[in-house]
């Protein structure tokens, strides 16, 4: 770099650094932002919980357990409401006294409910 001096008796070498040197701490200050965003972003993935999950088997085998029996009590209680309401809607059905369509419907309803008490038919 030479040192030659311009009009004003300044290093022309020194004015040509200090853009340079602006843009280097412009690009720093970017990479600052993005490193921060990814940081923020790793935190709200938790991937730190992640990460313990994996080195502690066991609380990753009874989260699963506990998550399934919920998803099972879950099902069983849908079924039943499900279930609960189809029967409903056949027995309005059944005693509108339709042709045929009735009759089986009072048999499968007198069927589910004898399936209820515990008999057999």
């Amino acid at each position: 770099m030479s040192m030659k001096k311009n009009d004003n008796g300044r290093n022309k070498g020194i004015e040509a650094a200090v853009p340079e040197h602006e843009g280097i701490e412009h690009s720093l200050n970017r990479v600052q932002e993005l490193l921060n965003k990814i940081a923020i972003d790793m935190e709200k993935s938790q991937i730190a919980d992640y990460v313990d999950l994996v080195h502690h088997p066991f609380k990753l085998i009874w989260r699963n357990v506990l998550a399934g029996t919920a998803r099972g009590v879950g099902i069983a209680i849908g079924f039943t409401f499900f279930a609960a309401t189809i029967l409903y809607v056949l027995q309005i059905l059944g005693a509108l006294n339709l042709p045929i369509i009735g009759d089986y419907i009072a048999d499968i309803v007198r069927i589910v409910q004898i399936q209820l008490e515990g008999k057999t038919y």
